[in-house]
């Protein structure tokens, strides 16, 4: 399901860190700062937060108050991050993901915004705005979680690539909508328990891609898991490339071939045109990155890609 070339990159990659195992403590330890702030943001800016990225850093890295913004917003953060490093505790653990972790997990997303519902799965129906799903009744939840979580264990899900395994995860938490409010957050720090326990870096999907991602939760609604399946992996991989780029010593500077550009640069005696090359990156086929809003790719990258395409 995933496509193969971004497989290909994806696997590589995972050899690559796998191989550097143990990982420097330092550089892990500066990147995870970096990537938990960019997770909290992004998360709760999906959900509607309005504090920027650097308001969210100066609140985790300096408890700083920021006027003009609400108490809720700022538990939001807090909580978030408190919120990751329970999730990378379970990470750490061989027991299996079980309901009173997810519960748990959602407690510490709710705490001090809604503790009476912090927790607890909802007793009232629910409908997610903008879509067309309707999850389950209130008294359905319970036993959907119990199925949910035996799922997770089960041989269909281990037999799944484990981004696979991950998105499919994320997408059956997200339909059953368990809890009154939260559940978007939950879910996403739910998909990240499960790719750290394969040994993958977080995947932190984007403010700046939320209508892209709703669309592919919606697609998966109603059974086709391509899209969101494909958006993961793509996260994924910008991940195992930042952990690389991290860790790995950078004695020489990379050749010419393989310094990364923008499309429009790398279009430039190419035959194909930047507009071509964005819709390549953007649907995993040409191993790209992305910096704010610019993907950026290498002039190997694109041999690869031609490469692959003739054979």
């Amino acid at each position: 399901m995933i496509e193969k070339r971004l497989l290909a990159r994806i696997d590589q990659l995972k050899r690559e860190l796998d191989a550097l195992r143990p990982l420097p403590a330092v550089a892990v330890a500066r990147l995870k700062e970096h990537l938990n702030v960019e997770w909290t943001y992004n998360s709760n800016a999906i959900e509607g937060n309005t504090l920027t990225l650097r308001e969210t850093q100066l609140i985790l890295q300096h408890g700083v108050t920021i006027g003009g913004k609400s108490l809720r917003e700022h538990f939001e953060v807090v909580n978030h991050s408190e919120a990751i490093e329970y999730v990378e505790h379970l990470a750490q653990k061989d027991d299996p993901i079980t309901g009173a972790d997810i519960r748990q997990i959602h407690n510490l997303v709710l705490a001090k915004i809604d503790d009476a519902s912090a927790g607890r799965y909802r007793t009232v129906a629910v409908r997610i705005a903008g879509a067309r799903h309707v999850p389950p009744e209130s008294w359905e939840v319970a036993p959907r979680m119990d199925d949910f979580v035996q799922w997770l264990r089960g041989n269909e899900a281990m037999a799944m690539h484990p981004i696979e395994r991950a998105a499919y995860g994320h997408h059956i938490f997200v339909a059953i909508h368990p809890f009154v409010d939260g559940n978007g957050r939950t879910g996403r720090l739910l998909l990240n328990l499960l790719l750290f326990r394969a040994g993958y870096p977080p995947a932190v999907i984007e403010k700046a891609t939320r209508r892209q991602y709703y669309k592919a939760l919606s697609e998966a609604d109603r059974g086709n898991f391509e899209a969101l399946v494909n958006m993961i992996a793509r996260v994924c991989e910008r991940s195992l490339r930042a952990y690389l780029e991290a860790v790995q010593s950078a004695d020489k500077a990379p050749s010419v071939d393989d310094r990364w550009i923008s499309l429009a640069e790398a279009a430039k005696g190419s035959e194909y045109s930047q507009e071509y090359l964005s819709l390549l990156a953007r649907t995993g086929k040409l191993r790209a990155k992305k910096e704010g809003r610019n993907w950026l790719t290498t002039k190997n990258a694109i041999a690869e890609y031609r490469e692959g395409k003739l054979k």
